[in-house]
Formats: C-alpha cells, structure tokens, sequence
C-alpha cells in the first residue's frame, strides 16, 4: 500500500481525498498557497507545505512547486483531485519521472483523450457511438471545408481539438458564415490552449448531456458504474446532477457502457474517468473523456455504494479492481446541487468572511465542502464551496431530500446559490425529467 500521498489541490475534493486516505491508513501531505493556509484539509493533513502566493499560476498549477513539495515530504504518490494540473500529461509525466506514482492515467493516454480529434478516433475504432463530423482535423483547404458543412448538415459547431469547460467552441448556423467561424475559433484555441487545431461536428440542437463512469486497473480489468444526467447547465458549467439518468434503460445502459469498457481496455486505460455524450433521440453521441475523478461523482457512490476516491488509489498502488461488473447494481436515485459562493440572480462570485454555517442532515443527506464558521472565501479561485448530495428509494424521494436539505442548509456572510437550486428543484420540467442542456438558460433568460 502506498504510504504517503500529496494532495494536489485546493477545497472541497483535497478534504475528501484525505478522508480516502485516512480510511485506507495513508498519511497525507497538503499543498496550498499563502490564501490558503486556513483550508480545513490543510489543518487536518499531517503535513503541510506552501507552495506559493495566492494566483493559482504561482502555486497549484506551478509544478516545480509541487514536486519540491513531493520530494521535502518523503511522498510516495500524488493526487491532483480534479481540475488544476489533474489532465495535464506533462505533470503526470514529470511526477513519473521524479520516481513518485501518479493517482490517474498514464501520460500518454491522458494526451490521447485530452485531444478532442485523437480521442473521438480512439473512440470510433472501439464501436463508441460519435457525433457525425469532419472525423479529424479542418485544414486550410476551404473549399473542402464547406463541402463537410454541406455533408453534415446545418447547424454545425466548431471546436477546439485542446479546449474544454465549454470553450473554444462556435455554433455555425449557415455556410455564410462557417470559414469566418472557423477563423475566429482557431485564433481563440490557440491562445486559450496553445493548439489551433479544430474540428467540426454536427450540432445538436436539444440535447441532454449524460455520462459513464468508469473505472480500470493495470491488469486489464475495467467496469462501469452506470451514468450520470448532467444537463441542467448554465455557460456549458453543470449545476445539477443527478444518477441514474431519467429515462435511460437498463438495455441502453448496459449496451453503452460495454462500449465503454471495450474502449477502456483498447487504450490501456488506468484508474477512474469519465465518457461524456450528448443524448438526443435515444442515440449516443460521445463528445469527450475526462480522464479524472469528475466533480459530480458523489451520485454515483451513493447509488452503487463504490467509494471512486479510494478506488482510484487502490488502482494506483497496483491492486485489482475489487469489483466485478456484475457486482455493480444501481440502488435507489441520487441527486446533486453544486453550491457556490456567487449571487442566485446576478451570477457575481461572492468572496468573504462566512459567519455562519449550518450542514443539513437526515437519511440519505450528505454535505461535501470545506468551508466552516468563520471561513473567509478567497476570491482566487472557483467559486464552488460545496456540493449538496440527496439519495433516495427513488427519484422522487431523492428530490424531496434535496428540497429539505436545501431548506436546512445556511450560509451567511456571503452570496450563495441556494436559492436557485432550491428553484430549479421546485421546477416542473426538472421534476418530470429529461430537461436538456439548454433548458436552464432558457428558463433564466440567459
């Protein structure tokens, strides 16, 4: 077993890869910057480092930083949570080189799905179900660009082949305007990720974006855990979540999800991720792989009773998966609502001093976060300083859950969005389910 681990981060994700570690017996080293030192995980860590001031630059992305940290602290692995440098290949890559374990991927395959282009090929090859598409790709031969836009069909999207959290991406409803399109998205890719590859895919116009959860060890065996509805988004950036998917069969279920775990195992995948797709007229589209632990993945440990965190490690320090995929049964409904310090009106994050705070309880009521009494939120980072997790007998009782919990929950001293979530809860769309993912928007008048 590995005996010491460096957390990677910041927030709600280091506490609860801590609280892994400390269930498993590993001792726990935390990085943070100079904001950071009143962090709870980094009070309860057995050790501590600063690795720099407040601009996540100069400390959770600066990964010299990091591996001194690793190196002063006699670590054995680290683990990078999510977000931060967890799907960077060259920091997986210089913590390997180091002599020191990654909690993950290899590098090579995180630069694999990291590439929009590369990964839906990987996908295609393994019988994954894709959005049609430019199938790699746009050049500067501009004739044959508007004979793909032609071929696919209006609307079409261009996007980023390095981007991601809903950038570096353009809707293109015309063959008017699809070469300017292109243009303006290739100059945006190339300055937000340093790659001005594109491609181009079908756009779809109403659909739900649903993902599988996955889990691989380095010996060949890989499960899914079912998937997860993400669809009540705001900006691309998910506000609920919720497991199992409304409406979703269990012959889908099972049909996609072994696509998943053949394409796992094609790629040698290691470790927890994630394939998400957009789902619109019963069909599977992928869109993207997200080769880490995901924020949402507290609705799937309630409906499977697998602890992700802890696999994740187990993996990593060379163990066998310890569940079968007919192990893996889906109990109950669970739903989650993010909580962030911002205004439930005007979006505004909303940094401060919490005066007060009370965690909701009851069956089936679980509350991830950092944040205490007294807290005093940076206005570095994230504004997510929680996430509220409701399970029930069904999707109806987790719903009632939610609304009690959200009713319980208090913060002061800062804006939350609680009172949205409590909204979008009470909303007869999202109570019947299968809203898409541009239904919050629409509601809010975005």
């Amino acid at each position: 077993m590995i005996e010491k681990i460096l957390i990677a981060n910041r927030g709600e994700i280091a506490l609860r890869i801590l609280r892994a570690c400390r269930e498993l017996g590993i001792k726990t080293v935390a990085v943070h910057s100079e904001a950071d030192r009143e962090l709870k995980h980094v009070l309860l860590a057995d050790e501590s480092v600063c690795i720099g001031p407040a601009p996540s630059r100069d400390s959770y992305l600066h990964i010299p930083a990091i591996i001194s940290a690793a190196e002063v602290t006699d670590t054995v692995a680290i683990h990078p949570g999510y977000g931060f440098l967890a799907e960077n290949a060259d920091f997986a890559e210089r913590v390997e080189q180091s002599g020191f374990i990654f909690i993950g991927p290899k590098p090579e395959t995180i630069r694999l799905m990291g590439d929009k282009v590369s990964a839906i090929n990987a996908m295609r090859q393994s019988g994954v179900p894709c959005v049609p598409g430019s199938d790699g790709p746009l050049d500067d031969n501009k004739k044959r660009t508007l004979e793909l836009g032609r071929e696919i069909g209006y609307p079409v999207i261009i996007k980023s082949a390095g981007g991601g959290g809903g950038r570096g991406m353009r809707v293109v409803h015309s063959e008017a305007t699809l070469l300017n399109a292109m243009s303006l998205t290739q100059a945006e890719a190339a300055a937000a990720f340093g790659n001005p590859m594109v491609y181009m895919e079908k756009y779809l116009e109403n659909p739900r974006h649903i993902e599988f959860q996955l889990l691989a060890d380095q010996h060949g065996n890989v499960i899914h855990l079912g998937e997860r509805d993400c669809s009540m988004q705001r900006r691309h950036q998910k506000v609920v979540e919720e497991a199992p998917a409304p409406g979703v069969t269990d012959a889908q279920r099972n049909e996609i999800g072994a696509r998943c775990v053949e394409a796992c195992r094609n790629i040698g995948y290691r470790g927890a991720g994630t394939f998400e797709f957009l789902f619109e007229g019963g069909g599977f589209y992928f869109i993207e792989m997200n080769t880490r632990v995901q924020v949402e993945h507290p609705v799937t440990e309630m409906v499977t009773g697998i602890d992700i965190v802890k696999e994740q490690i187990l993996v990593a320090a060379s163990e066998k998966l310890r569940y079968r995929q007919e192990d893996v049964a889906m109990q109950g409904h669970a739903i989650e609502c993010r909580i962030n310090a911002e205004n439930s009106e005007t979006f505004i994050p909303s940094p401060g001093q919490i005066r007060e705070f009370h965690a909701p309880g009851g069956p089936g009521i679980r509350m991830e976060t950092h944040i205490y009494r007294g807290y005093r939120v940076p206005p570095h980072y994230d504004s997510m300083i929680g996430k509220l997790i409701a399970h029930g007998g069904d999707r109806s009782s987790a719903i009632s859950r939610m609304c009690g919990a959200l009713r319980e929950l208090v913060i002061d001293g800062i804006d939350t969005n609680i009172g949205l979530q409590r909204h979008i809860l009470l909303d007869a769309a999202f109570r019947a389910g299968g809203t898409n993912i541009h239904y919050l928007e629409k509601k809010l008048g975005i």
